[in-house]
């Protein structure tokens, strides 16, 4: 029995979803490869394939049986290829459900453990496939075993060490951007809230992340950018004020040279599109 297709544009912003992958990108690469923040929790299930991730500031591989756990409010990026299956169960943050507050993968070796990882998945899509008296609380008590079993194998698993101090810098820098990337601040700023030199929050993020610390926020704004452009009405000079752009003649600069295109041509294109 297959699920309707869902996307995060056609389920209430507070339900709980389950979607593949692909749902997930909605053709758009971008929405899950570019450094982002998200406003809800999501639990991502590979079950074939492999990839990069980017997690709140931690540059690792993927593979298949991986299950990747991201709390609300912390960095994301996942670089996958067209061979890389899965599925995410996304859950708001409202604390309907009680999940840990830090990110976490999984490489699941045991068979038990991925079996009742795709039977809760399973649960989830055929409640919202029946769509029976009581969903609500159903998609919630599924949820809520979701997060048990996540927290019973975070605690079994032992592959984490204890974080370099480079991973400890770049960690706080990733929470510094996702509660500030869009006050227009430039990365100096935040280095010297960490107390550090820009010139060594580069070199870290670089040994971490790959990518450098300006790379970093600017990916941040681009995501956010796009995001607002393609799949709100906002208008415009107000993307570019909530953005910290100065005038949306700067915020058109920006677009052009991430982009390719303006704002307005951007927003035209989406439009064509749906």
């Amino acid at each position: 029995m297959s699920a309707p297709s869902q996307t995060p544009d056609t389920l209430p912003h507070n339900s709980i979803q389950v979607m593949t992958l692909a749902q997930m990108t909605m053709g758009e690469q971008w929405l899950l490869e570019q450094l982002h923040v998200r406003d809800h929790h999501v639990l991502i299930w590979v079950t074939r394939g492999q990839g990069r991730l980017l997690l709140h500031g931690l540059r690792r591989g993927f593979g298949a049986h991986n299950a990747i756990f991201v709390p609300a409010g912390k960095l994301l990026a996942l670089e996958f290829g067209r061979q890389v299956q899965g599925q995410a169960v996304i859950i708001p943050d409202d604390g309907r459900v009680p999940l840990p507050d830090r990110t976490q993968q999984l490489r699941l070796q045991d068979g038990l453990a991925q079996a009742e990882l795709t039977g809760l998945f399973d649960d989830l899509r055929r409640e919202l496939h029946e769509q029976r008296p009581f969903l609500t609380e159903s998609l919630t008590a599924i949820a809520a075993l979701i997060s048990i079993w996540l927290r019973r194998q975070m605690q079994l698993d032992t592959s984490n060490a204890r974080a370099s101090a480079a991973e400890r810098i770049v960690r706080r820098y990733c929470t510094l951007l996702a509660e500030d990337f869009h006050s227009g601040r430039a990365m100096a700023s935040y280095a010297e809230d960490l107390d550090i030199t820009p010139t060594h929050l580069t070199r870290v993020c670089k040994q971490c992340v790959g990518i450098t610390a300006a790379d970093m926020l600017s990916q941040m704004i681009q995501h956010d950018a796009r995001l607002q452009l393609t799949q709100t009405d906002t208008p415009i000079n107000e993307i570019a004020s909530s953005l910290g752009f100065g005038s949306a003649a700067y915020f058109t600069r920006f677009s052009q040279q991430h982009f390719g295109d303006s704002p307005s041509q951007i927003r035209k294109l989406a439009s064509a599109r749906r």
